[in-house]
C-alpha cells in the first residue's frame, strides 16, 4: 500500500536538508548543485538522477511518448546546467500491476526517441512493482570545466536561454479550460509537453560562464539558489525577461501578472547563467541578458523604476505549489 503525505507536515527542502546533514562530503564539491561530479584528473564525470511520477508530473494531455521523452530531458538538462556533454542514460521503472502495456510501449518509444535526439546511449535499466508509474532516470556526462550554482561573481551579467513562462501558461490553459486560439494553445503546449534540454548551450557555457542552473522548479527559485550559494545579490530587470505574447494573453484572460507566471513557471529546462560581460561575444546561441550580479545578498526585481525583493515562486514537492 502507498503511504500518503499529510499536507503541511513535510516539504521537499526539509527532506534534502535532513539527508545532507548525514552525508560526509568528499572531494571538491559541496552538495546542492544540479548534479554531482567526480574529478577524474583533467576532467569531470557528471552524474545526476531525477524522478518522474505519473500522478504529480504528468498532465492527462501528455502522451506516453512525451512522458518517456520528458524523463530523459529532465536528467540531461541537469548535465547541461553543469556544462557537460551527456555520455549515458540509465533508468529504473516502477510499474503498478494494472498498467496498460500499450502505455508502457509508448513510454519506451519516447525514451528511445530522446536517446536518438540527444545522441546519448541507454546503458542500463531496471524494473519493479510500484503503487504509481515511476521512472527514475540517471544521466552521465563529462566536461573539462564544471559549472556550479556557487560560482556567480559580482559584475557578472545574468542571462537566460530561450523564453520563459510558456509551461505554466500552458498548464493554466489546460486546467482552466481557456478558450484560446489553436495557434496559442500549440505554442504553449509545445513547451509544456515537449520541452528540450539545452545541451549545446551548456557545453559552450562551460568555457565562459561562472555559474549556471536549469529552470526546473521556476526561475525565481533558481535565482534564489544561485544568490544563496554564491553569496551574492542578483538584480533582475522585469522588462528584459523574455516572455512571449501568448503568456501575456493567458495572464490577461485570468487577471494574473505575466511576470509572476514567468518567474514561477517550472520545467522550462532553459539555462540561467552568469557570465563576465567580455565573454558575451563568444556565445553563438540565442540568449537574453536579464540582470546583473552585485555584492550583497538576495534577489531583487526592478520594475517600473522601482526595486523590490523577488518572492520565491515555483514548484515545491509535497506542498503541491
Amino acid at each position: 500500500m502507498c503511504a500518503s503525505i499529510v499536507e503541511g507536515v513535510i516539504v521537499e527542502r526539509e527532506i534534502i536538508e535532513l539527508f545532507i546533514r548525514h552525508f560526509k562530503l568528499q572531494g571538491d564539491l559541496t552538495l546542492g548543485d544540479d548534479a554531482g561530479a567526480l574529478n577524474l584528473g583533467g576532467g569531470w564525470l557528471i552524474a545526476t538522477n531525477d524522478m518522474l511520477v505519473r500522478s504529480t508530473d504528468v498532465p492527462e494531455i501528455m502522451t506516453p511518448e512525451q512522458v518517456g521523452f520528458k524523463v530523459f530531458t529532465m536528467n540531461i538538462s541537469d548535465v547541461a546546467a553543469m556544462g557537460g556533454k551527456p555520455i549515458g542514460f540509465l533508468f529504473s521503472l516502477g510499474v503498478p500491476r494494472d498498467t496498460d502495456m500499450d502505455y508502457l510501449e509508448g513510454v519506451a518509444r519516447g525514451i528511445a526517441e530522446a536517446s536518438e535526439f540527444y545522441r546519448t546511449p541507454i546503458i542500463s535499466a531496471d524494473t519493479n512493482e510500484a503503487c504509481d508509474l515511476i521512472i527514475d532516470g540517471i544521466a552521465l556526462g563529462k566536461t573539462r570545466r564544471l559549472l556550479t550554482r556557487s560560482g556567480a561573481k559580482p559584475g557578472d551579467l545574468v542571462c537566460v536561454t530561450g523564453d520563459i513562462g510558456r509551461a505554466l501558461a500552458g498548464l493554466k490553459v489546460y486546467f482552466e479550460n481557456l478558450g484560446v486560439e489553436e495557434r496559442t494553445r500549440k505554442i504553449l503546449y509545445d513547451k509544456l509537453l515537449e520541452p528540450k534540454a539545452r545541451i549545446n548551450e551548456g557545453i559552450a557555457l562551460s568555457k565562459y560562464a561562472n555559474s549556471a542552473i536549469d529552470i526546473s522548479d521556476g526561475m525565481s527559485k533558481e535565482l534564489h539558489l544561485i544568490a544563496e550559494m554564491s553569496k551574492v545579490k542578483i538584480l533582475i530587470d522585469a522588462e528584459k525577461l523574455p516572455i512571449r505574447e501568448e503568456v501575456f494573453e493567458v495572464a490577461g484572460l485570468l487577471g494574473l501578472d505575466p511576470i509572476e507566471i514567468a518567474l514561477a513557471s517550472g520545467e522550462e529546462f532553459e539555462l540561467i547563467f552568469t557570465i563576465p560581460e567580455e565573454h558575451l561575444d563568444n556565445l553563438d546561441f540565442d540568449f537574453t541578458v536579464i540582470g546583473r550580479v552585485e555584492k550583497g545578498e538576495g534577489v531583487y526585481l526592478r520594475r517600473n523604476g522601482k526595486v523590490e525583493k523577488m518572492p520565491i515562486l515555483g514548484w515545491e514537492h509535497l506542498t503541491g505549489v
